[in-house]
């Protein structure tokens, strides 16, 4: 059995939407905690779409939700898309009532929410544990296995790797098909387990489709599958008007770095400190941890590159100020020419090294290094 977890963060930010609009619609990964997450809160109705028992009340779903009052959770939404139209009826008849809806997250579901119930519903992105949520001492157990709740509270590595390959195939044999998208799992697998290997990197549509053997627009398909039901994470380069050469294709990333461990075949720390990709898994994982401790959006996120070799993982634009981020896998990082370059090309107000250790370092005027667990409270007021 799982072992509960509190999210004190998700939980404020779902109780808040709840306040503010009639449907809140919590959307994630398979197993990512949001069934659990809606147990925390006040629901006065409750139903699950993978019950059958709930799923034949709602074949008349008019007539099993009028009636009522207080908040009602519909679990598995993804199941019955045709509620959208439906919900949106309810809430503008009573707008006291509150739809709390969970689903699997998929760009499709996003969309008709957003059609259907414009200016009536928020979203809610739940992911894998956040390092708040289970303290800096697990930092390292929380790299290794990722943040998907099974994954990270099993009994032992062995046991959450095994979870996690069953996680990989129940995904590609089960979930992709109940999206509609018909792809043999097979190739899809394949396909995943290669494009793994460019974790961290500058992603080439021409050269990963050759890889692969199939056409540059299929390629795109395939990822767009795995970016949209936020398996992967595409980081835009960002590219101002400028005449310096800068690099225009975007960055892949896994975003959970326990399933990146299981597609690469690490199971255990030492694994994973003798693996070539140790440098990149770092940078993934926490890229993951700081983006999502500082609210950022996917719209909000950028890297930057020049051709001459100088790049920042991680850069975003608040209120008219520029901010950095780099990640690095070192036991006590140096001010880099690289970092000086960024920091006068992009007129960064600051730029932070996030790395694995305890200490936080000056290494420049404008250059800090600090150590992951420290992003909250150091990086927050930049939000």
């Amino acid at each position: 059995m799982t072992k509960w977890i509190d999210r004190p963060l998700d939980r404020a930010a779902v109780r808040k939407l709840l306040r503010q609009f009639p449907v809140t619609a919590v959307l994630g990964e398979r197993q990512c905690g949001k069934t659990t997450l809606a147990r925390t809160l006040r629901v006065e109705h409750a139903f699950d779409l993978e019950n059958p028992r709930d799923a034949a009340r709602l074949e008349h779903p008019q007539l099993a939700l009028e009636g009522l009052r207080g908040t009602v959770l519909i679990d598995e939404v993804q199941r019955k898309p045709d509620l959208f139209p439906l919900l949106r009826f309810l809430v503008d008849e009573r707008p006291a009532r509150r739809f709390l809806i969970l689903g699997s997250a998929s760009r499709d579901l996003i969309r008709q929410g957003s059609e259907s119930l414009a200016g009536r519903i928020a979203f809610h992105y739940l992911h894998g544990f956040r390092l708040s949520d289970v303290g800096a001492g697990a930092m390292r157990r929380l790299w290794l296995r990722g943040g998907l709740p099974p994954s990270f509270t099993a009994r032992d590595d062995a046991a959450s790797f095994r979870w996690r390959e069953h996680y990989v195939t129940t995904f590609l044999e089960r979930d992709i098909p109940q999206l509609g998208i018909s792809i043999p799992a097979a190739t899809l697998r394949r396909f995943w387990l290669m494009l793994s290997h460019y974790h961290g990197q500058v992603l080439h549509w021409s050269e990963l489709a050759r890889s692969f053997g199939i056409s540059d627009m299929t390629a795109r398909k395939y990822v767009d599958i795995l970016a949209g039901t936020f398996l992967v994470r595409l980081v835009h380069p960002w590219h101002p008007n400028t005449r310096k050469r800068l690099v225009k294709s975007p960055k892949l990333y896994l975003r959970d770095s326990g399933l990146a461990h299981c597609l690469w075949g690490v199971q255990t720390a030492r694994d994973l400190a003798g693996h070539n990709k140790l440098g990149a898994s770092w940078e993934g994982f926490a890229l993951e941890q700081t983006i999502r401790h500082l609210g950022l959006t996917d719209q909000e996120v950028y890297f930057w590159a020049t051709h001459a070799g100088a790049e920042l993982d991680l850069f975003w634009v608040r209120h008219g100020r520029s901010w950095g981020v780099e990640f690095k896998y070192a036991d006590a990082p140096r001010r880099t020419r690289s970092m000086q370059a960024a920091c006068a090309d992009l007129e960064l107000e600051h730029l932070w090294v996030v790395y694995p250790g305890d200490a936080t370092i000056r290494l420049d005027r404008n250059i800090t290094a600090i150590p992951l667990a420290a992003v909250p409270r150091t990086l927050g007021a930049r939000r």
